[in-house]
């Protein structure tokens, strides 16, 4: 068995070619920018690729990739089921509702009128939202119906860039107030620059236009709860919001006890999963009185120390298990699983 992984160094794959050279597991580095990606995986069973959404050129074809390898004996990470509404809220509408998850009250329009018609009879507030981005960017609190005209009037119109430099930079001040660190303050002025330089995804993404997004608020919500699910186990992190606003994505002010989490967020979790056959998945959840609502899902997740502190994780019987934390390292130990099962399944039907 020969594991090909595309190398981006400060990714996942940092920490797959190292778990491949301590385990002794065969494998093969490759790129799958070039044109050539299927003859370079022609002697592997596995491709492994952590792509991430403001790499324009994944975002031009990952997903086809993905899907044209499920076609043959080659097994992806992430696969088709489970990267194929990354950084697609809208999909994800869909997708949530078709298996009747608990999804957060979730409206979209293709029209101004029908968007319009819409707002005359709805409450607010209510949360606008772009179908890209990450890290609560473009995320806006909606008071009044003026104000979600005046939004709708552009997504019909102008559009929104999906980069927004004014609510990256303020994201960058906030990081610096929060953590008064050199590097917080190379971040701030690296946020200054990008109002004069742009970088790639935003030069190569277009406008968002063409439909507008609304989501319920649910209030008296101070956090939001990342619950990530790998295989069969389900580990977390509770995020406080910044200070005076209501979003907790990006904070990066996290809690890790796991008397924290709501049992039934949990099991949500482990259900949506499932039924999504998700290598894979990351949830957002925020509580509506004692019931769990997903605002989002993702595949993916940042590196590093905001997960490998989370003190342990839960089996699908609900068992806590008080180990360490490596996702990047659950997610190579369950791909080698499943690309081992693969050959046997082969071989077996071989000799028969």
């Amino acid at each position: 068995m020969k594991i090909a992984i595309h190398k981006n160094p400060g990714g996942f794959s940092d920490r797959w070619i190292s778990y491949c050279e301590e385990k002794g597991i065969p494998y093969k580095i490759v790129n799958c920018y070039d044109s050539d990606i299927l003859s370079q995986l022609v002697d592997c069973d596995g491709l492994m690729w952590h792509w991430i959404h403001e790499d324009y050129r994944a975002a031009l074809f990952a997903r086809q990739l993905m899907l044209s390898l499920s076609k043959t004996k080659i097994k992806t990470y992430p696969d088709v089921n489970t990267c194929w509404h990354y950084d697609d809220k809208i999909g994800q509408k869909y997708l949530l509702e078709s298996i009747q998850a608990p999804l957060a009250g979730t409206f979209i329009f293709y029209t101004k009128d029908d968007a319009f018609k819409w707002i005359d009879g709805t409450v607010f507030p209510k949360v606008f939202k772009l179908s890209k981005g990450a890290g609560s960017i473009n995320v806006i609190l909606v008071k009044t119906p003026r104000k979600a005209r005046k939004l709708v009037t552009k997504a019909f119109s102008s559009g929104f860039s999906i980069y927004n430099e004014w609510a990256r930079f303020k994201d960058r001040l906030w990081v610096l107030r929060r953590e008064k660190k050199i590097s917080a303050l190379k971040g701030v002025v690296k946020g200054l620059g990008r109002f004069l330089i742009h970088n790639e995804y935003a030069k190569y993404f277009s406008r968002q236009k063409g439909y507008a997004y609304f989501q319920d608020f649910i209030p008296d919500n101070n956090f939001d709860t990342r619950l990530i699910v790998i295989g069969d186990r389900c580990f977390g992190v509770r995020r406080y919001n910044r200070k005076n606003d209501f979003r907790a994505s990006g904070s990066g002010v996290p809690a890790y006890d796991k008397e924290l989490f709501n049992t039934q967020s949990i099991k949500v979790a482990f259900d949506v999963a499932k039924k999504l056959k998700a290598q894979s998945l990351a949830l957002d959840f925020v509580m509506e009185g004692e019931v769990p609502k997903i605002v989002e899902i993702s595949y993916t997740f940042i590196m590093g120390p905001f997960y490998d502190k989370c003190q342990g994780f839960w089996d699908r019987q609900l068992n806590w298990h008080d180990k360490n934390v490596n996702p990047q390292n659950f997610i190579i130990e369950d791909f080698i699983q499943e690309c081992s099962n693969s050959n046997q399944g082969l071989n077996s039907k071989s000799t028969n």
